[in-house]
């Protein structure tokens, strides 16, 4: 849910920008004249002017006021960006009481962009106090104005039963919503909703079907869980080599769930032909970026020398750092492997693993329960 909501804030400036019409502001004698006898869109653009420096020497302070003379008549835009200046801190303190005067305003004369934006600091309860009804108020309100955004986050919030009581049939209402309006995570999700049968009676076809719609738009979440349909020849025919393309794309994006699970095809010459030094490969990229299994799976390649030197200390590094990210077998691993090296190699392998943790290397929420085949 983080993820969407910093998606949508970031959009907040480009919003009132575009609502406008604006490509470019300017310092015009027309427009400064204008502003000063009151416009409050002139007031408006030579605000922007000032914010970005266009014309004229950039300045927030000059920004700020000729903003707030605009948000004060009212002007919708003027009170989304003062929102969106003091909430994101950019070029002034961050303010979130001042943020949320301002979104308020913007958001009590319908702006969905600023709803949605009030709801998360409330769902966030960053610099107010967290107030899931005032969040849920006001992402309805978005939401029945058929903005996305909202839909997909009341949709995560019934859910997860974030701060009401979880009910995957609202949550369903809310994902269709979205997915239809092609928003790729309501797809997705809504592909889990049918694959699980939550809110839904169980239907793998259906899954298919919104996973392929999410994937299609490059969604890692759907591709891997399409190929995973594809593997198993659920909601559509078995076909082991779509299986394999999903799940490389979902990869080749850096998706460390993905590579973890090619990495292990390679591995076991699961139906694909086996190579170890694409395993490592995979493994690799997944494990340093904090995924426990593929630490362990590649701590085991090291131990056993599949597509790898043999290397006991990398072993040992791989096999610790799979224990401190939550992976129950890291620990009894490493203690056994640790019976075979000398001291010196034992302190090389803890200099090592403490040297990955600096670079904050942490275990990462998986897809779904996964444990390593070997």
């Amino acid at each position: 849910m983080q993820q969407v909501y910093k998606s949508m804030i970031k959009r907040a400036a480009f919003a009132v920008v575009l609502s406008l019409g604006l490509t470019a502001c300017d310092d015009s004698p027309d427009l400064r004249t204008a502003a000063e006898r009151g416009d409050a869109k002139a007031q408006f653009h030579l605000g922007l002017s000032y914010e970005s420096g266009a014309g004229v020497p950039k300045d927030i302070g000059e920004a700020l006021k000729w903003h707030r003379k605009a948000a004060e008549q009212g002007m919708v835009d003027a009170q989304m960006q003062l929102g969106y200046l003091y909430g994101e801190g950019k070029g002034v303190p961050q303010d979130y009481g001042e943020a949320v005067k301002w979104y308020r305003m913007a958001a009590e004369q319908g702006s969905t962009v600023a709803q949605v934006n009030l709801a998360g600091i409330f769902h966030r309860g960053k610099g107010v106090q967290q107030n899931y009804a005032e969040a849920m108020k006001w992402y309805r309100m978005a939401a029945e104005q058929g903005f996305e955004g909202a839909q997909v986050q009341l949709a995560y919030i019934y859910k997860y039963g974030k701060g009401v009581p979880r009910d995957y049939g609202k949550a369903v209402k809310w994902l269709r919503m979205a997915a239809e309006q092609g928003n790729a995570s309501a797809q997705s999700t809504l592909g889990s909703m049918y694959r699980e049968g939550e809110g839904v009676p169980r239907d793998y076809r259906e899954a298919a079907k919104w996973y392929r719609m999410a994937a299609e738009q490059g969604d890692s979440s759907a591709q891997i869980n399409l190929g995973g349909l594809y593997e198993e020849g659920k909601g559509v025919a078995q076909d082991y080599g779509e299986a394999v393309n999903w799940l490389r794309m979902a990869a080749e994006q850096g998706q460390p769930v993905a590579q973890r699970y090619l990495g292990g095809l390679l591995a076991e010459g699961r139906i694909v032909p086996r190579d170890y030094g694409e395993a490592v490969k995979w493994y690799r990229l997944s494990a340093e970026q904090g995924h426990p299994i593929a630490q362990f799976q590649l701590g085991e390649m090291y131990l056993d020398g599949n597509g790898v030197t043999r290397d006991k200390v990398q072993a040992y590094v791989w096999f610790s750092l799979a224990a401190r990210h939550g992976f129950p077998d890291g620990a009894k691993y490493r203690d056994s492997v640790a019976k075979e090296m000398s001291p010196e190699q034992i302190a090389e392998g803890q200099r090592r693993v403490g040297e990955w943790e600096q670079k904050g290397s942490s275990k990462i929420r998986m897809t779904r329960p996964e444990s390593p085949k070997r």
